[in-house]
């Protein structure tokens, strides 16, 4: 693969300036081409011949789009002639024609990322229970090469095909423009997971660059990759070293080590959202926002509404709502509002709801028993978050707890960041067992005589590295505090003098290029979530 991280020499070096010289030069009805071709020539040179597997999602997910209008035309042409006795039949036979139609469509793409992804965890876990029973014989595993960002580009498409089945949009008949959709390239390695209605009309209508969009994203795209190789990157040497050594330290490196990876994660995750938006920005593009400011969340249920925002959406949309609002769910939530009140009567529906969203999610994620694991805690969290929710706002005001207080919301943003961290923790750990036995260290094994005695420093990070990650993350911080507050970073910088405005980005630029984690001594670290 010549090109493996959007922080790439290659990529910001090359690629990306050619992109945007070529665009600017195209004729206005060419540009949406040319960001076809761009689009493609990126994933090529990520995933080389595996271009084939989005080339054939998107002719699928085409197909089935044309194949469902034509079906939809049909069913109202025969409404608009029938009697009105006719009207409920004729609804429910071509309702089972188009669950047919989205049937073969999702089990083609849903079908072929569980073919690559999940084969080998599936078939080694067949063959652990044949063990068990003593057979004769096992499954040979088999090997798949997955290519670069099929876990997103395969939600973007069945959100495509459910859109069109529930008419929340038409079927496309320009395969160009749907193709684009699903490939634009800033998007194909990390997402967010868009949906169609959001980009694809700004894809295709090849707007002009304009210098405040130019500014504007090469701006974010500047932030975006500070956070990924000077915290993130630098971060990568002591985490990996703790987590493939785990058995080796006490449980006070272990926690350093699970607070210092979901830092990494954060960095790296939302520090590539930035590249992507900031590169979507340039072309005239509004691509959703995936992260904001989750550390401030003060449950994990809010934190999971600032976190991969457009994760989150997906699964309410496609599996909550359908799961919870289907005529089984609502009969039990009609039973149980009787015997249990208006407040937990609907919840037993919701809980069912939640904890196919908390499977899936977790599977999304990868394919591994710890990843199950992950799901499954944050499901527990949220539901018991859920439960008590009431008594507990009620008990604070027995107690003449203020909870808009800010030492209250300090302590509830302190401890769901614990909670986030000890989930990141199991999600980062060497398999389920590796990520229990991290855990227990932390309240058996705890100790701080590692800090004391400067075995912190040996562990792939050096002072001048958590100097360099404090002064980092600090920046990070402040801005994200006058985010949270209302306050554009960008546009008050835009206001500013000319020369204050450049001393400011270009001592970005300098502070990046001088202690980012790259050159002799460094591995180049590839995105995380690339392979999720």
């Amino acid at each position: 693969m010549l090109v493996t991280s959007y922080c790439s020499v290659i990529f910001l070096g090359i690629f990306l300036p050619l992109s945007v010289f070529l665009y600017i030069i195209a004729p206005k009805k060419a540009r949406p081409y040319i960001l076809l071709v761009e689009s493609y020539a990126l994933f090529a040179l990520m995933s080389g011949l595996l271009i084939i597997y989005p080339a054939v999602t998107a002719l699928t997910v085409y197909g089935t789009g044309i194949w469902l209008s034509s079906v939809q035309r049909k069913r109202n042409a025969l409404l608009r002639e029938c009697e009105k006795e006719r009207k409920k039949a004729i609804r429910a036979q071509y309702i089972n024609k188009q669950r047919m139609i989205v049937a073969l469509a999702l089990v083609l793409n849903i079908g072929a990322l569980v073919l690559l992804k999940y084969t080998k965890f599936l078939t080694v876990n067949a063959n652990d229970v044949l063990s068990l029973l003593n057979a004769s014989f096992e499954f040979k595993i088999p090997k798949f090469a997955a290519p670069m960002g099929i876990s997103f580009y395969t939600l973007m498409a069945a959100s495509y095909v459910l859109d069109v089945y529930h008419e929340k949009i038409s079927a496309d008949r320009n395969f160009w423009r749907v193709a684009l959709y699903l490939s634009f390239f800033p998007q194909i390695m990390e997402g967010p997971i868009c949906r169609y209605s959001d980009t694809a009309a700004q894809l295709w209508s090849g707007e002009r660059v304009r210098f405040k969009n130019l500014t504007f994203g090469l701006q974010r795209v500047a932030f975006g990759v500070m956070k990924k190789i000077v915290i993130a990157d630098r971060l990568n040497s002591f985490v990996e070293t703790v987590y493939l050594g785990f058995s080796d330290f006490d449980g006070g490196i272990t926690a350093l080590a699970a607070i210092l990876y979901t830092c990494q994660l954060y960095m790296e995750f939302s520090g590539t959202m930035d590249i992507v938006i900031g590169c979507g920005e340039i072309f005239g593009v509004t691509i959703t926002e995936n992260f904001r400011r989750p550390f401030f969340s003060k449950t994990i249920s809010e934190f999971w509404q600032r976190w991969h925002i457009t994760l989150g959406t997906w699964f309410k949309d496609y599996i909550y709502y359908p799961v919870s609002m289907s005529k089984p769910m609502k009969r039990l939530t009609s039973n149980m509002r009787k015997k249990l009140g208006v407040y937990y009567g609907p919840m037993l529906a919701s809980t069912i709801a939640l904890f196919c969203v908390w499977l899936c999610n977790g599977l999304w994620h990868g394919a591994g028993w710890r990843f199950i694991f992950f799901g499954m805690y944050h499901f527990v969290l949220i539901t018991c978050g859920n439960l008590i929710a009431q008594p507990a706002m009620k008990l604070n005001k027995r107690l003449g707890i203020n909870n808009a207080s800010k030492p209250y919301r300090a302590m509830q943003i302190l401890r769901t960041t614990l909670l986030v961290c000890i989930g990141e923790m199991f999600f980062r750990a060497d398999g389920l067992r590796a990520g229990f036995v991290m855990f227990g260290k932390i309240f058996t094994d705890f100790s701080l005589k590692s800090f004391g005695n400067g075995t912190v420093l040996k562990l792939g990070m050096d002072g001048l590295d958590f100097i360099v990650i404090g002064v980092a993350v600090l920046i990070v911080f402040v801005i994200s505090v006058l985010n949270e507050r209302g306050v554009s970073v960008r546009e008050e910088l835009s206001k500013k003098h000319l020369i204050i405005r450049w001393l400011i980005i270009y001592a970005l630029i300098m502070f990046t290029v001088i202690f980012g984690a790259y050159g002799p001594g460094y591995d180049p670290v590839p995105p995380i979530y690339a392979d999720f």
